[in-house]
């Protein structure tokens, strides 16, 4: 059965994201998955024509939020879904379509602050170790791959972000990367030494792919993107997805483990060195000290573990 088609405030909504807003595509496809599916909801409860915007109340959203927890869906889930529905509203209480925001009022599921998993100090040597062997065939995906892990736990890139970034955000003089995250908010990262290294080698490679590839596929290639395929295309996700968790196994808890472990071992490695909350923030490009707390967390559970361990009366 056909999809019925968006309402067209939903529809100049989207607009309003993606033109103004500059949200990243994926950003979009799930506002409109969920805006998508709060507008049929609302359509199957009062009838294709028996609603408007400016009627409908907390209680109705209410009804919304309840209806998907009888579906099954997880906190987290319920919460970006009741987060896109004040989103909507909170934009057209701005522009005056309706009077209040019927969702502003309604409490967000409470989320389980859970612990992100990652390296500990030998680990991440243990992997780092491996990837640098595994370099040394000077194959192009092994130095690639190198030189990835190594910008991923130097800088804890978003691996959006270090897939999206370009030979122009690339400083290996001043070691630093210019980053666009969440939102197009760009900030610069510091690169260490390793990372450098690791970056410098990859890019005389990456150069002999692109002259090797030129007179072949000159059209297709991503001559601006810093990782490229085989191919001399941008790397895609899964790619780089693929690349890290098979290096992640070399530690032998690869099953716990995901690319986004990288910079959450970033993030917790600086913390528990003593590194200033607020500019593990800004690093990290977290909109929200809040978000970044989490780490104080992990670093609080591995003292807890190490006193487990160590005190005699413990």
């Amino acid at each position: 059965m056909a999809e019925m088609p968006l309402p067209t405030e939903i529809a100049e909504f989207l607009v309003h994201l993606e033109k103004e807003r500059d949200l990243s595509p994926n950003t979009l496809v799930a506002y409109t998955r969920d805006l998508r599916e709060f507008s049929s909801w609302l359509a199957q409860t009062y009838g294709i024509n028996g609603w408007d915007w400016n009627e409908i109340t907390r209680t109705s959203v209410r009804g919304y939020m309840a209806h998907l927890t009888r579906r099954g869906l997880a906190k987290r889930s319920l919460a970006r879904q009741l987060s896109a529905v004040r989103s909507f509203y909170r934009w057209m209480h701005r522009d005056e379509r309706v009077d209040v925001n019927p969702a502003r009022a309604v409490g967000t599921p409470r989320l389980p602050r859970t612990l992100p998993a990652y390296l500990d100090r030998q680990q991440a040597d243990t992997l780092l170790q491996h990837a640098t062997t595994r370099a040394q065939s000077l194959e192009f995906t092994d130095v690639r791959n190198l030189a990835m892990l190594e910008l991923f736990y130097s800088s804890g890139l978003r691996l959006s972000e270090l897939r999206g970034a370009d030979l122009q955000d690339l400083d290996l003089v001043s070691q630093q990367i210019k980053v666009r995250g969440k939102g197009r908010k760009e900030r610069i990262v510091p690169l260490g030494d390793h990372a450098q290294r690791a970056l410098r080698n990859y890019l005389v490679k990456r150069d002999a792919l692109l002259q090797k590839l030129g007179g072949v596929k000159a059209g297709r290639l991503a001559r601006g993107a810093v990782f490229l395929s085989e191919r001399g295309t941008r790397i895609s996700v899964r790619a780089v997805q693929h690349a890290m968790v098979s290096l992640l196994d070399a530690v032998g808890e690869g099953a716990d483990l995901t690319t986004h472990s990288l910079r959450h071992t970033f993030a917790t490695h600086l913390v528990d060195a003593g590194a200033d909350l607020r500019a593990v923030q800004e690093l990290l490009g977290h909109a929200s000290i809040s978000t970044t707390q989490i780490y104080t967390h992990t670093s609080v559970e591995r003292l807890k573990k190490v006193y487990r361990q160590a005190h005699p009366r413990a």
